[in-house]
């Protein structure tokens, strides 16, 4: 048997390496690349930057399509990566050991002017490969910038900080003094926050950044959760689905198409930005090699974006019903105002103690806790509930999906911890019912459309329309009520698994 030779691609090896700052494989930069219209390969007048070069990965495909597509321009070989190196191609890194890595890779030595390096006319070290080391500016603990916790991330002079030069100014034009016309690259995603306990979205703060040089295009790869949720970035999405120059967006759901063996909650997407051409927006879905799309669609039909296309439909005609949203009975975040490590009840009841359901280590327990220890939401009490945790499935990176954890009807009078959300009703018939609705493929298909992640928050439930509460629902009843067509439910039923469930009314 004949052996073959294998050389992989280092930066491709590179990629699928583990880390907060996520690689990007030669593959997936060459298809970003191609959303770029072909002429400008063949321009010897267009400018690149990448802003958060890491690997170099970015800038060293672009110059193989610019030193092919210059070939009849300037023929001199020589001359060619001269002129593409020194005048087209701009990067700045993010760290000083990405800095070296990019060099190395972009012009095959660490240092740009070195005896090796493939352009032969950079009388300095970095060339186009832009590192300086930056400091945080602390505001009332937190950097102004980035919104870093001083606490975590003020280092001595021996560690690297993570202040990004390109988010780290108000200018961005200085780093090279001039405009740009591509924009391209991979930001870091997240910072950890209040001491590491919680992690604060980054990568809206590259995108904005680069807004404010207004390229031609800009393209960035980014975590999808943005689409419907994400902390702190309601303005972020809002000004994204406002945007009409946002002309593409291509979209993983489960981010292992993409960086393989990278977890990142709610998949991986990124976009084209046209500054001079407004229009509707070329939606692309991509799971498990599934390509949904290009679909042209107006980003600005609803509050956040319904990721697959094939929904719109089904989703258009529940919504034209105008039948109040579910939320109206449905409890806030802590209602009760009791985090999910709330400790403070008995594990035996006492005389006038209330029921209190709480999930810890990913196992559901009931405590007991007085009356007179209930000071919010007290009105709720009474109430007969539904109960269901916060977390359920993944967030549709698996098709079949369940969407939602398993759901317990709480007897009146009873309470909870920050674990659970709950729907709360008049008499155990009416949780009966409206506990069969949330086991409909129907009502968790609904909630699929808004949730992205394994976190399922009250707003998620949004597009689920009320039922009246006197009776057992199914899917048949649904499906007719609101004249799904068999193709529109054979799609709802590809999508969304069967819950196991035995109503009793």
């Amino acid at each position: 048997m004949t052996q073959m030779n294998y050389n992989p691609d280092v930066l491709s090896c590179l990629a699928n390496l583990s880390n907060d700052e996520v690689f990007t494989s030669p593959k997936v930069v060459n298809e970003m690349l191609d959303l770029l219209p072909a002429e400008l390969w063949s321009n010897p007048d267009v400018t690149f930057l990448d802003p958060i070069t890491k690997s170099g990965v970015f800038l060293r495909e672009i110059a193989k399509r610019l030193i092919n597509g210059l070939e009849t321009q300037i023929p001199d070989k020589q001359k060619r990566v001269n002129h593409i190196f020194t005048k087209q191609l701009f990067g700045i890194a993010i760290t000083e050991l990405t800095s070296l890595l990019s060099r190395r890779s972009v012009y095959c030595s660490k240092k740009a002017n070195g005896k090796y390096s493939v352009c032969n006319v950079f009388d300095n070290e970095q060339g186009n490969i832009h590192y300086e080391r930056m400091q945080h500016t602390w505001q009332k603990g937190k950097c102004i910038y980035c919104g870093a916790s001083q606490e975590e991330y003020e280092r001595d002079e021996t560690l690297e900080t993570y202040a990004y030069n390109f988010i780290h100014t108000e200018n961005p034009e200085k780093f090279y003094n001039m405009k740009f016309d591509v924009i391209i690259g991979n930001p870091p995603y997240q910072l950890g926050s209040d001491g590491g306990t919680r992690d604060i979205p980054i990568y809206n703060k590259f995108i904005e950044q680069a807004k404010k040089i207004n390229p031609r295009f800009l393209s960035m790869i980014i975590p999808s959760r943005w689409m419907a949720s994400g902390l702190g970035l309601s303005e972020f999405r809002n000004v994204m689905l406002t945007d009409r120059c946002i002309r593409k967006i291509v979209d993983y759901p489960d981010s292992n198409d993409v960086f393989i063996g990278v977890e990142i909650k709610g998949g991986i997407c990124y976009f084209l930005r046209e500054r001079d051409n407004e229009g509707e927006c070329e939606v692309t879905t991509i799971r498990n090699n599934e390509i949904i799309g290009p679909i042209a669609r107006n980003l600005q039909e609803f509050d956040i974006l319904v990721r697959d296309s094939r929904a719109l439909p089904i989703l258009r005609k529940i919504l034209s019903k105008k039948e109040s949203s579910i939320t109206d009975i449905l409890s806030v975040d802590k209602e009760f105002g009791w985090t999910s490590n709330f400790s403070e009840f008995h594990e035996n009841r006492i005389n006038g103690d209330v029921p209190l359901y709480y999930i810890r280590k990913g196992k559901r327990g009931i405590g007991w806790i007085s009356k007179k220890n209930i000071n919010k939401s007290v009105h709720l009490v009474d109430k007969w509930k539904v109960m269901i945790p916060k977390a359920g499935s993944d967030g549709g990176k698996k098709i079949p999906d369940l969407v939602l954890g398993k759901s317990l009807i709480a007897n009146s009078p009873s309470v909870c911890t920050q674990s659970f959300l709950f729907f709360y009703l008049e008499s155990e018939d009416e949780a009966v019912s409206l506990e069969s609705y949330y086991h409909t493929r129907f009502f968790r298909f609904l909630v699929s459309l808004r949730k992205f992640t394994q976190d399922a928050t009250r707003s998620t439930y949004t597009w689920v329309p009320m039922q009246k509460w006197n009776d057992l629902w199914t899917d048949e009843k649904l499906y007719k009520k609101y004249e799904l067509t068999k193709d529109e439910i054979d799609f709802i039923e590809r999508m969304i698994r069967p819950m196991e469930y035995s109503p009793k009314f």
